[in-house]
C-alpha cells in the first residue's frame, strides 16, 4: 500500500471512528434516559464498542 492510500485509508477510519463515538453517545444517552433497563440499547452500545476496537486497532496497525 502506498503512503497515499495509507492516507486515504487512516482517514477512512477516523471518520468511521468519529460516526461510531457520536453513536455510541447517543446510545448512551438514551440508556441513561431509559434508567439504565433497556436490555436493547445495553446490546447496541457493545456491538457499537467492539466495532470501535476493531477500527482503532487497525489504525494503531497502520504503518
Amino acid at each position: 500500500m502506498s503512503e497515499e492510500e495509507k492516507g486515504t485509508h487512516f482517514l477512512e477510519l477516523i471518520d468511521k471512528q468519529n460516526n461510531l463515538q457520536w453513536k455510541i453517545t447517543m446510545k448512551l444517552t438514551a440508556l441513561i434516559n431509559s434508567k439504565w433497563t433497556s436490555p436493547e440499547l445495553q446490546k447496541e452500545i457493545e456491538l457499537l464498542v467492539q466495532s470501535h476496537s476493531k477500527i482503532t486497532n487497525e489504525i494503531n496497525s497502520l504503518e
